[in-house]
């Protein structure tokens, strides 16, 4: 990823997408404490990736539902926030697909459905390491006042 740049105005969007995504990885410390990383981010779009850790095994020896949502969410996150305006969840739901077990890497790729001057949609698909669909998640966004990164 790029490092934060003086003037946002004079960024390509790839670019401005970047440096958005870097500056809020930074404050993200649930993100980066899962061991969440940042594969790709574009205008609208972010794929990130995780490894299940023992931590986040449940009861019945698969992933617990809330790592993988939280997984999704840090996609959806990265590609809403792409265009350098803070940008936050107004809802999302996911449907569980297959199961997934500790040691696998996990892939979430986001990818922008519509998007207006306040309301956006996205959805993210979670794959395993072996291409297999692990849960589909949609995230609905909001736009608020403002900037991510200073002018």
């Amino acid at each position: 990823m790029s490092t934060q740049p003086e003037k946002t105005t004079t960024l390509a969007p790839q670019q401005l997408a970047e440096a958005c995504a870097d500056a809020l990885y930074q404050r993200d410390l649930a993100t980066r404490h899962l061991g969440i990383e940042i594969n790709s981010v574009a205008p609208g779009q972010a794929v990130v990736s995780m490894t299940v850790k023992d931590f986040m095994i449940q009861g019945h020896q698969t992933c617990h539902g809330g790592y993988l949502f939280t997984l999704a969410d840090s996609a959806f996150a990265f590609a809403c926030n792409s265009y350098n305006a803070p940008t936050v969840a107004a809802g999302c739901s996911i449907e569980y697909l297959s199961p997934a077990r500790e040691g696998d890497v996990l892939t979430a790729t986001a990818m922008e459905q519509s998007r207006g001057s306040k309301l956006g949609v996205y959805d993210i698909t979670i794959r395993n390491q072996h291409g297999q669909d692990v849960a589909l998640f949609r995230g609905k966004s909001y736009q608020l006042r403002g900037e991510i990164l200073s002018a």
